[in-house]
């Protein structure tokens, strides 16, 4: 008998349970239908749970109170007991849809961590949280947690000076993705104040080489066998250590010299957990900062961090390899040689490729110090050259030249490597480069500024004529002998001329600038004398008259032509049309306003809070009005009809207001 009551009682707390989910998740339904936009089923569950709790509560008081139960308490008759259920239900109902309102206001959906994470990710958000902290702890070490919300206002060059160089120490201290970012940072001189820029162009990572005992087993793992059966010798000292990959030397079985560029093992996680940090501190400065929201410094933190993912794949490198061979081989023009990889013994963080003879320009003193000075100036205009070559002409190019990426052969000619960070241009944007050196070149401001604006795109309210005159000073600026050490000078004028226009710089065309810039240093360090400005105008002109050859306009516009041809085609009868109209008065023009279905939508939604907020603020001053009258009929002591009513419609305006609150909220977020 006990068993049995023990399982009546089971099944009842069990159906009990049911019903009370279900009931919770009809009022969670109600709730999200009621507010118009799509809250977390978690939260809008757990509010409809406390919503049927209070509820259960206060049936049981009111039926108490209905049938004489409720000894001290409220006494009524049944029918008003029903009447105070059916208000009381309501304003349960308006209370959970306010208290889920708050919590959307102050957690919007997706912003808290899901129940699995929060059951199976906490390991994960302890290691990030841990890492973040330590982040946070060495940019306050340094002094740059109080210089964040000032950057980029005018003061002193001292106090920007001290900024840029805190900003250079934090981000050294960082480690080995912030380092990459800072990097990455030093190149945007379109972006950045000089001061921040010299800064971190000092910017270099110190590492200590991975023991053999790590490295070797990776190499095995990454190429799937044995090193033997691969390598008939390999050092297991790195010819070089960087953050993310040594590189070691080794021979192949047919006795072939190769470099082998390995990964480090930890590497990847590290970079990884780094660059999620990256990101919210990005969107955190993009939310609370106004130069961070002028920047656009989350579509900034984005694109290193897909920059830098490419650059942890190797099979993507050795696609640039061959992509980069290819373009110096089209042109045929400079003696610049490329690597050969070998894709069946590389992978995603193993690359072999072929060991260049030579010295790197940055280690090369000795083997410059013996060449002439014509040979010097042939060296570095060979490497001027094949780079405009590679971005006007083919669109293809090396975006990361310094000079430890370049090679100076035994026979004189020149080498690169690292090929992670490689630029693409499309057509439209090498013809736009190529007619702004070209007009450079003829002393045109008002071509390089039509360039300039075709190649970055126009900014809203843009003077015009203020762009041109800037041009037309920086011509005249460097319009005759720019000498060896203005080429630097021409770049910080020509981005602080960006700035001030607030032209935005498209990540493609910044890799292009960046390779111009960086490959400078490798040309005065050939050539300390090297005119970049002026070895830059002729090769531009070379390759725009190039580009520019007869042949090439004649197809193109016979090319323009065959796509006029329908429109021509059609002409003559709708000129005859439109002249028929006009004579007899039939001429008319359609114009439709908001054809556009993004703008239709803007306007509904508007529309729609306009008329809620109304209503609500209608129904409020209404049922203030009839609670606070003390006239009409009594519905039980002490309680009027009127009141009853006015609490009714208070409950009305209450939630259209919690509606039109929500709808603000949410069209903040998407906006």
């Amino acid at each position: 008998m006990a068993a049995l009551d023990f399982g009546g009682y089971t099944l009842l707390t069990i159906a009990a349970l049911i019903f009370l989910l279900i009931q919770s998740w009809l009022a969670a339904t109600v709730v999200r239908r009621v507010l118009g936009v799509p809250t977390g089923w978690p939260r809008t569950i757990a509010v409809g749970l406390v919503m049927s709790g209070v509820m259960a509560v206060t049936v049981q008081y009111l039926f108490r109170a209905g049938t004489g139960q409720n000894v001290g308490g409220l006494d009524v008759a049944p029918g008003v007991a029903l009447i105070l259920l059916l208000l009381a239900t309501g304003w349960i109902f308006a209370l959970g849809v306010g208290v889920l309102v708050m919590i959307e206001a102050a957690f919007p959906t997706g912003s808290l961590p899901g129940p699995q994470s929060l059951l199976f990710g906490w390991k994960a958000r302890r290691r990030r949280g841990r890492r973040y902290a330590q982040v946070v702890s060495i940019a306050v070490r340094h002094g740059l947690g109080s210089q964040l919300r000032g950057f980029g206002r005018t003061g002193s060059p001292g106090r920007e000076s001290k900024t840029a160089r805190a900003l250079k120490e934090s981000l050294a201290e960082a480690g080995v993705t912030f380092v990459k970012l800072g990097q990455m940072l030093s190149t945007r001189r379109d972006i950045l104040p000089p001061a921040y820029v010299r800064e971190l162009e000092t910017l270099q990572t110190q590492v200590t080489p991975e023991p053999w005992s790590v490295i070797e087993p990776a190499i095995e793992d990454r190429i799937g066998a044995p090193i033997s059966t691969v390598f008939s010798r390999i050092e297991s000292t790195p010819l070089a250590a960087a953050s993310v990959a040594q590189v070691h030397e080794a021979t192949l079985l047919d006795g072939t010299e190769v470099i082998v560029k390995v990964q480090r093992p930890k590497a990847l996680h590290q970079v990884s957990q780094d660059l999620d940090i990256i990101l919210r501190l990005a969107r955190w400065l993009n939310r609370t900062t106004v130069w961070g929201k002028d920047l656009g410094i989350e579509n900034l933190a984005k694109g290193f961090a897909d920059s830098l993912e490419e650059e942890l794949d190797y099979r993507i490198e050795l696609d640039n390899m061959r992509s980069i061979e290819a373009s110096l081989q089209r042109s045929g023009k400079f003696a610049v040689t490329v690597p050969h990889g070998y894709p069946e013994l590389s992978g995603e963080r193993l690359l072999i490729m072929d060991k260049l003879p030579g010295r790197p320009v940055s280690a090369a003193g000795s083997i410059l110090r013996e060449l002439s000075a014509e040979e010097r100036s042939h060296l570095a205009t060979t490497l001027l050259g094949a780079t405009l070559e590679q971005i006007i002409g083919d669109g293809i190019f090396h975006a990361d030249l310094h000079a430890g990426n370049i090679f100076i052969m035994p026979d004189g000619s020149l080498g690169l490597l690292d090929f992670g960070a490689v630029g693409r241009l499309d057509p439209a944007t090498q013809t736009a480069l190529g007619l702004m050196l070209y007009s450079i070149d003829q002393n045109d401001s008002a071509g390089a500024t039509d360039a300039l604006i075709e190649l970055l795109g126009r900014p809203e309210d843009l003077d015009d004529r203020g762009v041109e005159r800037a041009v037309g000073e920086l011509l005249t600026r460097y319009g005759g002998s720019a000498g060896a050490h203005n080429g630097q000078k021409l770049f910080d004028d020509l981005f602080t001329l960006v700035r001030a226009h607030r032209f935005s710089v498209p990540a493609p065309i910044s890799s292009a600038f960046r390779a111009m810039a960086s490959v400078e240093g490798a040309l005065l360090v050939i050539d300390p004398n090297f005119d970049v400005v002026a070895v830059s105008r002729t090769e531009g002109k070379r390759l725009m008259r190039s580009k520019l050859k007869h042949t090439k306009i004649t197809d193109e516009l016979q090319r323009r032509a065959l796509q006029l041809l329908p429109m021509i085609d059609r002409m003559p009868r709708r000129i005859n049309k439109i002249t028929e109209d006009l004579e007899q008065g039939r001429f008319s023009m359609n114009m439709r306003v908001l054809a556009n279905p993004s703008d239709r939508r803007f306007l509904t939604s508007l529309f729609q809070q306009l008329i809620v907020a109304v209503l609500a603020g209608a129904a409020v001053v209404g049922a203030i009005m009839l609670i606070t009258s003390e006239e009409g009929p009594l519905l039980t002591e002490g309680i009027h009809l009127y009141a009853f009513f006015g609490f009714v419609l208070l409950f009305g305006g209450f939630v259209l207001s919690m509606r039109a609150l929500m709808l603000v909220f949410r069209r903040g977020v998407d906006g």
